[in-house]
């Protein structure tokens, strides 16, 4: 059985991309309405809700301080819930491998700003400080959807938000990796890929000890995530032997790129512009608000003893009303 989950820009695009799914209004297509939200004096600056975790396999799954914290059967909604209840204690959700991905959404609207910048996601990335490079970076994908139907859910367009590696060489648009359950406790997670490559997830017991990596709540024996994929920038210095994970220029979470900002609010910060989404033929898409926003772990890599690279979150901001 196989279970596909699609978590790209493009192919959401590709399936419901059209005029009217593009709210543009007033000369620059910036002017809030529609199903836009106002913020009120009691609305938070911070996402309010999780309405998907779907990570890849990875180390920080299943771990006891989910698995212990839900009782019973781990379902998708329970998961949701757990990750949200993570994010508002501004506590790390992990992503896993490529393609895992978390959809969060707040209690209004964000404004385009048309050019500034209007939301930041936190993450955990950093530079290697003796040298300035390298370091850890563990780049996310980040969409945004407008609540074009008014419903409430994220059933809309998905777009995605440009990054410095977008339309370059190595960089890939629909990328799929298929991940299967192992088939005993205490084993690598298989995986193969678009491109007809293949690898694992590997199994790092001598520090996360849980039986399976593969997502307790995703009940098929395989499943597939799509999505962009980044050129890794994962090397191994062959003197100290320690692993990095350079930095992207800007666009991604998790990453110490330009758009990175410190904030009172405790980790890494990565700054987004709504005006950087794209329509599936890269043009801006011109949204004037958004009510969503998605990451996405965007390389499919892997270093050594420290395992896969995935990406992780700890909260999402509406820079609107932090600058307030």
């Amino acid at each position: 059985m196989t279970y596909v989950l699609i978590a790209t820009a493009s192919a959401s695009l590709l399936m419901s991309c059209n005029k009217d799914d593009i709210i543009q209004s007033g000369e620059n297509g910036n002017t809030p309405e529609g199903n836009f939200r106002p913020s009120l004096p009691t609305s938070s600056e911070m996402s309010t809700h999780v309405y998907e975790w779907t990570p890849a396999p990875g180390q920080f799954i299943n771990e006891s301080t989910m698995t212990e914290s839900i009782a019973g059967d781990i379902t998708p909604e329970a998961a949701a819930a757990w990750a949200e209840q993570r994010l508002s204690e501004r506590l790390f959700v992990s992503l896993g491998a490529f393609g895992g991905y978390i959809v969060v959404g707040f209690d209004h609207s964000i404004p385009s700003s048309d050019g500034d910048y209007d939301f930041a996601i936190m993450g955990n990335s950093y530079l290697n400080t003796s040298s300035g490079t390298g370091g850890s970076n563990e780049p996310g994908i980040v969409y945004v959807m407008q609540d074009t139907n008014g419903n409430g859910k994220p059933d809309d367009t998905w777009y995605e938000l440009r990054g410095s590696e977008t339309g370059k060489e190595g960089t890939i648009q629909d990328y799929a990796v298929t991940y299967s359950r192992p088939d005993a406790p205490g084993l690598a997670v298989s995986w193969t890929d678009s491109q007809g490559n293949s690898g694992t997830v590997d199994y790092l017991g001598f520090v996360h000890k849980q039986d399976y990596y593969y997502p307790a709540w995703v009940k098929s024996d395989t499943y597939t995530l799509k999505g962009t994929c980044l050129a890794a920038r994962t090397s191994q210095d062959t003197s100290s032997g320690l692993w990095n994970n350079s930095a992207f220029g800007w666009g991604y979470a998790d990453n110490m790129g330009s758009d990175n900002i410190s904030l009172s609010y405790g980790p890494q910060c990565n700054r987004f512009r709504i005006s950087d989404a794209m329509n599936v033929d890269g043009s801006q898409a011109r949204l004037a608000y958004i009510d969503f926003i998605k990451v996405q772990t965007g390389v499919n890599s892997k270093a050594g003893g420290l395992g896969e690279v995935s990406t992780e979150v700890f909260g999402f901001i509406d820079l609107s009303l932090a600058k307030q």
